[in-house]
């Protein structure tokens, strides 16, 4: 019995604080916009940002390992014609 009231009481206070956080961000057009949707594109918009950013270190990262592999197995290569 006593769990019961405590979960009810979790819950209640948890539907209270999401209402409080619409009404402070949108006002009273709180029912007309969901703040979810908006974050739920925001997160997805950071996490591709960053899954850009680390395909694009990790391919820079890739060519001067294989730059720096091919100027070791061939100087004479790497170096301009005039200066031997």
């Amino acid at each position: 019995m006593g769990r019961e009231f405590d979960t009810q009481l979790i819950e209640s206070v948890a539907v209270r604080r999401a209402r409080m956080r619409e009404l402070l961000l949108w006002g009273r057009q709180r029912r007309v916009r969901a703040t979810g949707d908006g974050f739920r594109w925001l997160r997805a918009g950071l996490v591709l940002a960053a899954v850009a950013c680390a395909v694009c270190v990790g391919w820079s990262f890739l060519q001067n390992v294989v730059a720096e592999q091919q100027k070791a197995r061939n100087p004479a290569a790497v170096q301009p014609t005039g200066q031997r």
